[in-house]
């Protein structure tokens, strides 16, 4: 289906839980966040029913989110469900690490395509820091662990920050050289819990860019946000994702569901369509609901101008 902007929407980003097993600085709050009762929630089963609606209107890819999604109970038999689910051609996941590497054969086997992972440094303690307790060696293993299932293309989500991990530029860039790794630059923005301080801690992927290096163009091979390049003679990939000094939203082909029930048309936007209500009451609702989020994309956010609206939600609420 497209949207008023003739760009063609067949991608759902489904967060199934806002908890978190770390506290990530920008992402939530030290204490966590209040836990809401399992009847706010949408259950396993209302988002299957949510999935099969999507995948008749052109929804095929399908990106599993949080908080963090391997904390959810029975989630393997979720992404089997999903996964063979009519006209769902494509589905992967985000995650964190923590707990990949001991679940990443069984997620494998239940229809999960590829990860991405979330990792702000290499340093066990700068890691402990940015995730308030974390053990960056735990994602580690998780890293190698799918490596090793050959779950391609593996990538690497980095956020950097100014001030905090910019000195790790470079090391992870240099983790490309020897596994087929793509790791992605992702500009740090003014969403939850960041929204009061990232312009000040904020570092433009052509900033980024110019300290790695000679970098070489490669061909893109999706309609994803990332621009890849490549360090000479390596067999990964360094990505560039700019959602504030460049923008792709030209070329969003997205909609989010929030693990609350609620449709996100944008993720920069406060704009949010109800369906849980429709799934419990009123099934014919669904398909209206779907197609109303989908028309309902903006044409481009507008983060960091005088029509932007600070968002109520941190990224573990919304997906990502």
């Amino acid at each position: 289906m497209q949207d008023c902007f003739l760009r063609k929407v067949n991608y759902m980003r489904i967060s199934i839980t806002d908890l978190c097993n770390l506290r990530c600085q920008y992402c939530m709050p030290k204490d966590g966040i209040y836990k809401k009762q399992h009847q706010e929630m949408l259950s396993y089963e209302e988002i299957i029913k949510v999935v099969k609606y999507a995948a008749k209107i052109g929804i095929d890819k399908i990106r599993i989110t949080g908080g963090e999604p391997l904390i959810k109970k029975d989630i393997v038999s979720f992404i089997d469900k999903i996964a063979n689910i009519d006209g769902i051609k494509d589905i992967a996941l985000t995650t964190n690490g923590v707990l990949l590497k001991d679940m990443a054969k069984d997620l494998q086997k239940a229809g999960l395509k590829r990860v991405n992972i979330s990792i702000d440094s290499l340093k066990p303690d700068r890691y402990r820091s940015i995730t308030r307790g974390g053990d960056v060696n735990h994602v580690l293993n998780g890293i190698q662990e799918v490596l090793q299932l050959n779950m391609r293309p593996i990538k690497l989500n980095v956020v950097v920050i100014g001030k905090l991990n910019e000195d790790e530029i470079e090391d992870f860039a240099n983790l490309t050289i020897n596994d087929e790794i793509d790791v992605r630059f992702i500009e740090l923005m003014p969403v939850g819990e960041a929204s009061g301080w990232a312009k000040d801690r904020f570092i433009s992927n052509e900033e980024i860019k110019r300290r790695i290096g000679e970098l070489l163009p490669v061909k893109n091979d999706t309609l994803g946000p990332a621009r890849y390049y490549k360090l000479l003679g390596a067999k990964g990939r360094v990505g560039f994702i700019n959602p504030i000094s460049d923008h792709f939203c030209g070329s969003c082909n997205r909609i989010r569901l929030t693990s609350d029930g609620k449709l996100k048309p944008c993720l920069h936007s406060n704009q949010e369509i109800d369906i849980l209500k429709a799934l419990r009451e009123n099934d014919n609702e669904i398909d209206e609901i779907l197609q109303k989020a989908i028309l309902s994309k903006p044409e481009k956010h507008y983060l960091y101008t005088s029509e932007h609206e600070i968002g109520h939600r941190n990224m573990s609420q919304i997906g990502g």
